[in-house]
């Protein structure tokens, strides 16, 4: 669900940025049918998961949630690393975040008619109701938590996990700064400069 980082992982096409989506989106996909570049982003979408999952920094975050939130402690962090990259753009890139946004927003509505119909309805809401700009502030990112609570086919106490956002709030931004540059050593981006 860390839209704005897969975006930003992308190459700078919207056949990349689209399929760098589609790993949230893929079920039922045939893979066959989509383009090599599609595919291509695809794939970067499921590796940067594994990566993500897998990474020593990642699984330190996790083990800070309460219980009852562990299991969904990934997806408060994925919304999490994309307030955190919203907010110290600067330090990771030269190009002005307002430009960034406004040309994947585009590529959004560019790559519709790419994309399965729920996705287009989610990218259409993303570009609409500008959800990065929300992710800036910790309020947003908790807000899309309760969203996302709301829509699990099952009870959970997943609800109200921005209250562990603010507990730990300084660890996780100190634990981002060390997973997002070992992820972008990994994952080159043309967006970010070299060396960050």
């Amino acid at each position: 669900m860390n839209f704005f980082a897969h975006l930003v992982l992308a190459e700078p096409t919207v056949e990349s940025r689209v399929g760098n989506l589609l790993g949230d989106f893929a079920r039922g996909i045939d893979q066959g049918s989509l383009s090599a570049e599609v595919l291509q982003g695809l794939i970067n979408h499921r590796q940067i998961d594994q990566f993500t999952d897998q990474h020593v920094e990642v699984r330190q975050m996790k083990r800070l949630f309460s219980e009852r939130r562990r299991r969904f402690s990934g997806i408060a962090l994925d919304v999490l690393f994309d307030h955190y990259l919203l907010n110290h753009w600067h330090q990771f890139a030269s190009q002005p975040k307002v430009q960034v946004i406004d040309g994947l927003y585009d590529d959004l509505i560019a790559g519709q008619p790419l994309m399965p119909q729920r996705m287009q309805q989610v990218t259409r809401r993303i570009v609409e109701s500008d959800w990065f700009g929300s992710y800036e502030s910790l309020e947003g990112v908790s807000y899309a938590l309760d969203r996302i609570a709301g829509r699990i086919r099952f009870n959970n106490e997943f609800a109200g996990a921005g209250e562990e956002l603010v507990l730990h709030y300084p660890r996780f931004e100190a634990g981002f700064r060390l997973f997002f540059a070992d992820l972008t050593k990994q994952f080159p981006s043309p967006l970010i400069d070299s060396g960050n």
